[in-house]
C-alpha cells in the first residue's frame, strides 16, 4: 500500500502525457474493416466512443460491434455515444447482420455490446441472445464476449442472454460508487455488482469480466475498495484503463495516471483473488478481449 501511496504523488500532470499518444487510424485494414461496418449499416462502439485503440484494433481485424442503434437513453457523463431516445423500430435483422460481417472479417473471437436501450420491455436483451446465436450458426468455433448494460436489474433479460450460451459476460462497472450522479447518471454501483454476482449464480461456467476507468477525481482507497467488490462478486477478468475526455461536452480528466500506477493496480487486483486484470493507460474493455479470454475459457 505505501508503495502505491508513493507512485501516486509522482503523477499529477493535468497535461496529457507522451504515454497516451497514439497513431492516426489508417491502412489497408482499417479501411476495408470501416467499409464492411458501413456497407451492413452496422455501428462499433470504435467509433461512437471514439476510442483511442481503434487504428490498432481495426488494423489486427478486431472490432466491437454496437447492437441496437447508436443513440443511448442515458446521459453518462464521460461517454461520447449520442444521448435520447432511438428512432424508429428495433432491427430484428440485425444479429444476422452482425454475424455476417464477422465471417466476412474472418473473425474467431467477436465482441458485441450495445447502448442502454431503457425504452425497451426487454432492455435490448432478445436481440443480444439472437446475435449470440447468429454468432455461433454463422462461424464455427467462434468465441462471443458480450458487454452488456445493467438492464435496470432484470434477472429475466440477464437469464436471456446467458440462455444463449456467451462465453464472456462482460459488465462495466465503470467507476467508483461515490462518482455514480456524476459519471453514470440512472445507473447505480449495486446494481451493476449485483448483475456480476447474479450472472455467476445463473451461469457459473460463464466467466464474467468488468470494467473501469481513473482519472475522473475517485482515490486509490476508492479503485482498492471497487476491486475488493469485484472480487467478491466473483469476476474473473477486470480491465483497467485511463479515462480520457473525448470532447468539451463530457466531464473534464481529473488526473492522468501513470503506467507504474496501472502496474501496482495490476497487482492489487491479482492479490485480491481476479484471475486476470489488465490495466495500462490505453487499456478499454475489448482491448486484446480475445488474449484475456484465454487465461480463464475453460
Amino acid at each position: 500500500m505505501n508503495n502505491l501511496v508513493q507512485i501516486l504523488s509522482s503523477s499529477r500532470s493535468a497535461r496529457r502525457p507522451e504515454w497516451l499518444k497514439v497513431r492516426m487510424p489508417g491502412g489497408e485494414n482499417y479501411a476495408e474493416l470501416k467499409r464492411i461496418m458501413h456497407g451492413l449499416g452496422l455501428h462499433t462502439v470504435c467509433e461512437s466512443a471514439r476510442c483511442p485503440n481503434v487504428g490498432e484494433c481495426w488494423a489486427h481485424r478486431t472490432a466491437t460491434f454496437m447492437i441496437l442503434g447508436d443513440r443511448c437513453t442515458r446521459r453518462c457523463g464521460f461517454c461520447a455515444v449520442p444521448k435520447g431516445r432511438p428512432a424508429g423500430q428495433v432491427d430484428r435483422d440485425e444479429p444476422e447482420r452482425v454475424a455476417n460481417a464477422a465471417r466476412e472479417m474472418g473473425l474467431k473471437y467477436v465482441v458485441v455490446t450495445s447502448v442502454d436501450r431503457d425504452d425497451l420491455p426487454d432492455g435490448g436483451s432478445t436481440i443480444f441472445a439472437r446475435t449470440i446465436q447468429a454468432l455461433g450458426r454463422q462461424i464455427s468455433g467462434c468465441k462471443v464476449e458480450v458487454l452488456i448494460p445493467d438492464f435496470r436489474g432484470s434477472d429475466t433479460a440477464l437469464e436471456t442472454v446467458l440462455a444463449a450460451g456467451p462465453d464472456i459476460l462482460n459488465h462495466n462497472i465503470e467507476t467508483v460508487a461515490r462518482l455514480y450522479p456524476v459519471a453514470r447518471r440512472g445507473s447505480r454501483y449495486e446494481r451493476s455488482l449485483r448483475l456480476l454476482r447474479r450472472s455467476r449464480e445463473i451461469a457459473p461456467d460463464i466467466p464474467t469480466k468488468s470494467g473501469l476507468m481513473v482519472g475522473l477525481g475517485e482515490t486509490l482507497e476508492e479503485v482498492l475498495a471497487l476491486l475488493g467488490d469485484l472480487a467478491a462478486a466473483g469476476t474473473d477478468i477486470v480491465t483497467i484503463g485511463q479515462y480520457l475526455r473525448p470532447s468539451g461536452e463530457q466531464l473534464p480528466v481529473a488526473r492522468f495516471w501513470s503506467p507504474d500506477e496501472f502496474a501496482a493496480l495490476k497487482r492489487a487486483g491479482e492479490r485480491l483473488g481476479i484471475r486476470h486484470v489488465e490495466s495500462g493507460p490505453l487499456v478499454r474493455s475489448s482491448y486484446h478481449a480475445h488474449e484475456q479470454s484465454a487465461s480463464v475459457i475453460e
